[in-house]
């Protein structure tokens, strides 16, 4: 897609709102605006109805109740929620080992630094090979009966790396731990429909799935919500597990761009984006550099994720150059701006400099052909202009 003079190649760090998604949510602005929380009047009713469906609509992408959904300002809280609310109320118990992959977000591993830190867990970062696959011979290795949590990303947001969650929910359970998976990047990429029987929690967030910012959710199985401290004290809403007035309109909003991922064409348009994101990457691995693809095969991996390596250049002058015209970025939006390497790439085996080389485009579901040419055009001008003026990377 284009925004203004930009083509518009960053849907791994959010998507824009759905025209759809949008209209669904206006009259909830204006018109049934009522506090959901309101016991005593219609529309207090109306917002309180409108809250559930929404929360059961979102259950139906999982497999989950509407009670086992609780509302979250985004993926990140939900995170911390599921690692921090089971890590502290399961402080001083038998089980005192957290296991977590080395390719986290940063959400993830902060949060899992504060179980370390703080409540006196041992953190064991699970290694990954070559394309992000976590090791299963490791995990299986490491999962004993001390271990109270697994936490791995189904779908991971730098090099889209879909990782067998089968395969590792059978080894978990068969630990007796419990399995948490970030799925933020995992909807637009694989179907959820069975997650809850794989996972015992599971964060959300909409605005990763043409939804609007602000708003994301975390699976609770049932059984296990009393078994989980809240982050947020108020009044009590949501069972107990989140406190604070839950935004309707924006609940709402993450459940129409739910509804639409769970329609009929949702499977076809994975595999076209899947065809428009490889035919991207075999266009710019045409161009006369040396270019490499990170992670996965294409089939392993995000339909929309092309992490590009581009030796003897650093990243972050091809994306100067390439402004405005094409809007991509190094890794993860919560880290840009750090001057590291993702931890990510490292994880995987690059260097320093085959890190900071890196770009991830990633392609939405309204990124058309003419974009696709569009956009190896620019990248192609960009690696041109700086060859010539020697800004590769610095020796």
């Amino acid at each position: 897609m284009r925004i203004g003079q930009t083509i518009y190649l960053d849907h791994q760090a959010t998507t824009p709102v759905d025209s759809r998604v949008f209209a669904k949510m206006s009259p909830f602005y204006a018109e049934t605006f009522g506090n959901p929380h309101s016991a005593d009047h219609v529309l207090g009713w109306e917002s309180s109805q409108s809250m559930e469906t929404a929360a059961a609509t979102i259950g139906e992408l999982i497999g989950a109740d509407d009670d086992e959904i609780i509302f979250t300002s985004g993926a990140t809280e939900a995170n911390n929620l599921a690692l921090l609310g089971l890590g502290r109320r399961a402080a001083g118990g038998g089980r005192r080992r957290v296991l977590v992959s080395a390719t986290e977000h940063k959400c993830i591993l902060a949060a899992s630094r504060v179980l370390s830190e703080q409540l006196g867990y041992e953190v064991q970062y699970l290694p990954v090979d070559a394309q992000g696959f976590v090791d299963l011979a490791v995990l299986e290795q490491e999962l004993s009966k001390d271990v109270l949590l697994v936490s791995i990303a189904l779908v991971n947001n730098e090099i889209g790396t879909i990782q067998d969650i089968s395969a590792i929910t059978e080894l978990v359970r068969a630990s007796g731990a419990l399995l948490h998976c970030d799925g933020a990047q995992a909807p637009c990429a694989i179907d959820m429909r069975a997650m809850t029987t794989l996972a015992d929690l599971l964060s959300l967030s909409a605005h990763k799935i043409y939804g609007p910012k602000g708003i994301g959710a975390l699976y609770v199985r049932r059984d296990l919500q009393a078994h989980i401290e809240p982050l947020i004290y108020g009044g009590g809403q949501q069972g107990n597990l989140r406190s604070g007035t839950v935004p309707v309109p924006l609940c709402v909003g993450m459940a129409e761009a739910v509804r639409l991922l769970n329609l009929a064409h949702s499977q076809s348009e994975r595999e076209e984006l899947r065809k428009r994101t490889a035919k991207f990457i075999g266009r710019v691995q045409d161009l006369p550099w040396q270019i490499h693809l990170n992670g996965p095969e294409i089939s392993r991996r995000h339909p929309g994720n092309a992490n590009l390596r581009f030796d003897g250049f650093e990243a972050d002058n091809i994306l100067r150059v390439l402004q405005p015209g094409l809007a991509a970025s190094t890794g993860s939006a919560c880290t840009s701006g750090i001057p590291e390497p993702s931890h990510v790439m490292r994880a995987i085996g690059l260097t320093a400099d085959q890190a900071n080389s890196s770009i991830r485009f990633s392609l939405g579901r309204e990124t058309t052909s003419e974009n696709v040419e569009e956009a190896v055009a620019l990248i192609g001008d960009a690696l041109g202009r700086l060859s010539r003026a020697d800004l590769r990377q610095p020796a």
